[in-house]
C-alpha cells in the first residue's frame, strides 16, 4: 500500500518487525491492520509502515500510532483490527496502551532500560 497523496492523511501507525515483534504474531499483526484499513476503506486517512525493532522488546508486538504518539503493546491480529475500529472512532485501545505523548504525557507502563529491552 503506498501513499502518494498526503492530504487528509490522519494517522501513520509503525508496525515493528523486529526480531521479537516477528515472533510475536508482527506478521500476522501487520497484514491483519492493513487487512481492517482496507476493509473499513480507511487508507485514505490511515497509512501503515514496517520497521524495525522499536526497543520495546518485552512489549512485543508493538504499534506506535503518530501523531498523537500512543504506544500499543502485545498487539494480536485481534487487538489490530479493534486499534483500526477505535482510531477511526477518534479513540485509543486503552487495553494495549504503553504510553502516549501529549502536553501532559501519560505514562501508563514500566520504563525498559538498555539491555533489558
Amino acid at each position: 500500500m503506498s501513499t502518494w497523496d498526503l492530504q487528509g492523511l490522519q494517522t501513520h501507525l509503525l508496525i515493528c518487525n523486529g526480531e521479537s515483534c516477528m515472533l510475536r504474531q508482527g506478521e500476522e499483526v501487520t497484514i491483519a491492520i492493513r487487512e481492517e484499513i482496507a476493509r473499513l476503506g480507511a487508507d485514505r486517512f490511515i497509512h501503515t509502515t514496517r520497521t524495525r525493532c522499536n526497543g520495546r522488546c518485552v512489549d512485543a508486538c508493538v504499534v506506535i500510532a503518530y501523531p498523537e504518539g500512543s504506544w500499543y503493546k502485545d498487539m494480536t491480529p485481534e487487538s489490530g483490527k479493534e486499534l483500526i475500529q477505535n482510531l477511526i472512532e477518534g479513540k485509543k485501545l486503552e487495553s494495549r496502551l504503553i504510553y502516549s505523548f501529549g502536553p501532559y504525557a501519560t505514562p501508563t507502563g514500566t520504563s525498559v532500560k538498555g539491555n533489558a529491552k
